[in-house]
């Protein structure tokens, strides 16, 4: 059986989120927050290589290749931000997000399922400019009716 694209794209989004963060921290680079921002590139590539395979197999319905696209990116994002709690927990729960919040645009002192809450409601916007921004820079490729 094999996986739809949705899913698989959207692992890719969360592999490629989840080394770069580890590779930022084991360089000592995770407390600049502009490199945190950087990963709105491999939400960019899941949801264009969705494109692509739509593409490819003929799919020129715009809003299923909206759909498709907005399912790519909220699986990669869902999947990020658990992968998020589960590694939160591991590296010592709310000590280990109070020094990500430092860094980071929270106030007060967040527990885990705060920090990734807010982070899912970030990372679902970002999901929804993403898909626009795509649908546009594709919006030649599909009929309009």
């Amino acid at each position: 059986m094999k996986l739809p694209k949705e899913i698989t794209n959207g692992f890719l989004i969360f592999l490629g989120i989840g080394i770069y963060f580890l590779l930022m921290n084991l360089l000592g680079l995770a407390d600049l927050f502009y490199l945190r921002t950087l990963n709105v590139f491999f939400i960019f590539y899941g949801v264009n290589r969705t494109m692509q395979m739509n593409l490819h197999e003929g799919e020129t319905n715009f809003v299923s290749n909206a759909v498709s696209a907005m399912t790519t990116s909220v699986v990669g994002v869902s999947m990020s931000v658990f992968g998020l709690l589960v590694y939160s927990y591991a590296r010592g729960g709310d000590a280990y997000v109070k020094t990500l919040s430092e860094a980071f645009m929270f106030g007060g002192n967040p527990s885990v399922p705060t920090y990734c809450i807010c982070l899912l409601f970030e990372g679902l916007a970002s999901s929804v400019i993403v898909t626009l921004m795509m649908m546009l820079y594709w919006n030649n490729k599909y009929a309009a009716d």
